[in-house]
């Protein structure tokens, strides 16, 4: 299945990693480096399998178990057929590539900044999964109480706006926030009927 081969390339890929330094510094995305030497276009999509450590790589392999299984399994191909894992795979490699690209014009100037992580694709599988169950109880490390996916999508895109424009931590906030914008408006494009679905089912909440 797609989502265990992701999920077992990326740990072995990461594992690679954190033992070997050069192996780490060739496939991470620098986007100065890009910009110099566009024979790195490659790293767009590699750094997505480094992480920066295990407890990196032990969250987005849990979110992508988590939301990335059920999108695989069960929601696209109800909606899409034998066209799921085609979309599925948009999804997922997607939202590697355009969480990248705000980093690579912001920071292509900048010799200093480096980013690993699966956090761009994984945010858009969240949010894709977000948009079709709107209504689904996830709870979040710290805070063991469900509430509405739609309610901890909001809360997200907002914290990661908010810090994306702050900017004094080392953690790739861009790369969350367009991922996740990603997700939904791929979505959207995959089936425009999700738009009204969300909206009749928050409805329906309030309603019960």
């Amino acid at each position: 299945m797609i989502t265990y081969c992701i999920l077992g390339f990326t740990i072995v890929f990461s594992f690679i990693g954190f033992r070997d330094r050069a192996f780490f510094v060739k496939f991470l995305f620098n986007p100065f480096r890009l910009n110099a030497n566009k024979n790195d276009w490659y790293t767009i999509f590699t750094h997505a399998f480094l992480h920066a450590d295990y407890t990196h790589l032990f969250f987005n392999m849990f979110a992508l178990y988590s939301f990335g299984l059920a999108l695989e399994q069960d929601i696209f191909p109800y909606f899409f057929h034998e066209k799921a894992n085609y979309y599925y795979l948009l999804l997922y490699f997607g939202g590697i590539i355009v969480s990248s690209i705000p980093a690579y014009e912001k920071h292509k100037l900048n010799p200093g900044y480096s980013a690993v992580g699966a956090s761009g694709a994984i945010f858009a599988v969240l949010f894709s999964y977000i948009l079709i169950n709107p209504t689904a109880r996830l709870e979040i490390m710290f805070l063991p109480i469900p509430i509405p996916a739609f309610v901890l999508g909001i809360l997200y895109l907002a914290y990661e706006y908010y810090m994306s424009k702050k900017g004094r931590t080392n953690i790739g906030h861009d790369a969350h926030l367009w991922g996740g914008l990603y997700g939904i408006v791929f979505t959207i494009i995959l089936h425009h009927q999700f738009i009204q679905s969300f909206f009749a089912q928050i409805t329906e909440l309030f309603k019960s």
